[in-house]
């Protein structure tokens, strides 16, 4: 504040006071941000399981001289296909004068595969042959996403 006392120069008794304010203004803002996090994980899974498997083989002579031959095979391959993707997302936090809040979005993808294959093999006089074979193929996607919370004063609540 500056106080300043004035007289004419005619040296009358009037006496002129003035006040001089100096205005001052006050600017805050308050800016947080925290952190913007990505982790994306992928897991896979290969199980392959071969079985094979020779079953006895013999051969008889008769009187009458008839021979058999017998031949049995079994073949089981089994394989397991699984893969898992996790990719996980945080934002921010932003303040200013409002209020600016956004969680986060997570996404899950699950792919399963299952390979089944039986060959069944079995040789007879005469020759018989039987192959099997089943696929089976799952997909499971799984999306979930939680966008934002948003609040905002207005301004006459908040100069109040």
């Amino acid at each position: 504040v500056d106080y300043s006392i004035k007289g004419d120069k005619l040296g009358k008794r009037s006496t002129k006071i003035e006040f001089h304010f100096n205005e001052t203004q006050t600017y805050t803002h308050t800016h947080i941000h925290t952190y913007t996090h990505a982790y994306i994980h992928t897991y896979t899974y290969i199980y392959t399981y071969t079985y094979i498997q020779t079953t006895h083989t013999h051969k008889n002579t008769y009187i009458h001289r008839h021979t058999n031959t017998h031949t049995h095979m079994h073949i089981y391959i089994e394989a397991y296909i699984q893969t898992y993707t996790y990719i996980y997302t945080y934002t921010y936090i932003h303040t200013y004068i409002h209020t600016y809040i956004h969680t986060y979005i997570y996404t899950y993808i699950h792919t399963y595969m299952h390979i089944y294959m039986h060959a069944y093999i079995h040789t007879y006089t005469p020759t018989y042959i039987h192959t099997y074979i089943h696929t089976h193929i799952h997909t499971h996607i799984h999306i979930y996403a939680y966008i934002h919370t948003y609040t905002y004063p207005l301004e006459d609540e908040f100069w109040a």
